[in-house]
């Protein structure tokens, strides 16, 4: 059987700047639903970062969460606010965190993408998992067979609370 690739010495230090999504769409939490999904249509993206006056993150909302607003809600899109559908749990990293740090952040809180932000807590970008999976399928910066990502993958879409029961 074959063993994965150790991380090569540039995996190991490479920072989040590298691999982030600059120029990230926001929304606030008083923007409407209908605001958000079409921040997701024109951009296609799947989620939109939350962030307050200041440009800080407060939440995150993704196209599932407005899809179970509307039918828990059963309100019009363009009736429901942001705040009533987003997670208001931010797991966020800076440009200078090392890839494996985020990676653990995302398996642990089991989410798909991170925003990041700069020393002062402002939103400069978004690192996602697909940025990470895209570097190691064109082997960009030396990330071949990174055995974290797949640990990374598994994490994130283990099954919890309910879900966990019923898969039982």
């Amino acid at each position: 059987p074959s063993r994965p690739r150790a991380q090569s010495p540039k995996a190991l230090t490479l920072k989040i700047e590298e691999l982030m999504t600059r120029n990230v769409r926001t929304c606030s939490p008083d923007d409407t639903l209908e605001q958000a999904v079409r921040i997701m249509w024109e951009f296609d993206v799947g989620s939109v970062v939350v962030t307050d006056a200041e440009s800080t993150p407060i939440g995150m909302i993704t196209d599932r969460d407005v899809a179970i607003a509307a039918y828990t809600q059963g309100v019009a899109l363009r009736d429901a606010r942001v705040q009533s559908a987003m997670a208001t749990q931010v797991v966020s990293c800076s440009t200078s965190s090392a890839l494996d740090e985020v990676e653990e952040k995302m398996r642990t809180a089991q989410v798909r993408r991170v925003p990041v932000v700069d020393l002062a807590g402002k939103l400069v970008g978004v690192v996602a998992i697909a940025d990470i999976a895209r570097r190691v399928q064109t082997g960009t910066f030396g990330l071949t067979g990174v055995p974290g990502l797949a640990k990374t993958l598994i994490g994130i879409t283990a099954a919890r609370g309910r879900e966990a029961a019923a898969a039982e």
